[in-house]
């Protein structure tokens, strides 16, 4: 079974900086796409970023300018570079990996930012 595990979370003050590591058991490669997804209490998981199997990536309109995301294949890790951080960032984030047939999900880190 494939694993994903997200790390890298934690407390910081607004204007502060995180980077989130998604560590993969298998190949990154196998995967049509990647991306950070995130989500606080009554409300939608929303997509945070993603990155294509192409290396094109995409953010929401609420991160960009602020957040990067990225993979190193040879590490099976995907990261997410988090600067600037707003209180509204506050939220369990996911790591997600779209195969071919089935979609995969870490547990979540927490990232509280504090005002």
């Amino acid at each position: 079974q494939v694993q994903l595990v997200e790390s890298g979370g934690g407390l910081v003050q607004a204007g502060g900086s995180l980077r989130l590591s998604c560590a993969a058991s298998g190949s990154i490669f196998s995967f049509n796409s990647m991306g950070w997804y995130r989500q606080t209490p009554g409300k939608q998981r929303e997509l945070v970023a993603v990155i294509t199997s192409g290396g094109n990536t995409n953010y929401a309109d609420s991160v960009k300018g602020r957040f990067t995301i990225s993979r190193d294949n040879a590490k099976n890790t995907m990261y997410l570079q988090m600067n600037s951080l707003k209180p509204e960032d506050t939220a369990v984030y996911y790591c997600h990996a779209r195969g071919w047939l089935q979609d995969y999900w870490g547990q979540g880190t927490q990232v509280t930012v504090s005002s």
